[in-house]
């Protein structure tokens, strides 16, 4: 169990658990635990299911990252392993500075439609 590593790592820091749509992970049980053992326990139901506006790896940082990766034929997995690893080192932070400054708009934009659809 990560629980105890995650108090420990973390100290004073808030942490917070989200719920998604993995059935091993949403048993009645594990639902139940994480909210009686996790401060801030987001369950499955008020999270969008697969929402890309709300990732902010799916704006610019992961293009970025996969142009730079498949610039030449990967050979195997580890091969594939070691280049994102050595590109995501490389990156620029202004790639990451900016999806999270894109992301914070698309979080906003979510928040004041609520439950329904918005654009972007």
């Amino acid at each position: 169990m990560l629980l105890p590593d995650i108090r420990r790592i973390s100290g004073d820091w808030m942490y917070i658990f989200q719920q998604d749509s993995v059935p091993a992970r949403r048993t009645r049980a594990t639902t139940e635990f994480l909210q009686r053992e996790t401060p801030g326990f987001i369950s499955l139901q008020p999270w969008p299911t697969n929402s890309p506006d709300l990732n902010p790896v799916d704006y610019n940082v992961w293009s970025t990252l996969q142009e730079k990766v498949y610039k030449t034929s990967i050979t195997d997995l580890n091969d594939l392993k070691h280049r994102i690893r050595t590109e995501w080192a490389k990156l620029d932070h202004a790639v990451i500075a900016a999806a999270v400054i894109q992301w914070h708009r698309r979080l906003s934009a979510c928040v004041r439609a609520g439950v329904g659809h918005f654009q972007h």
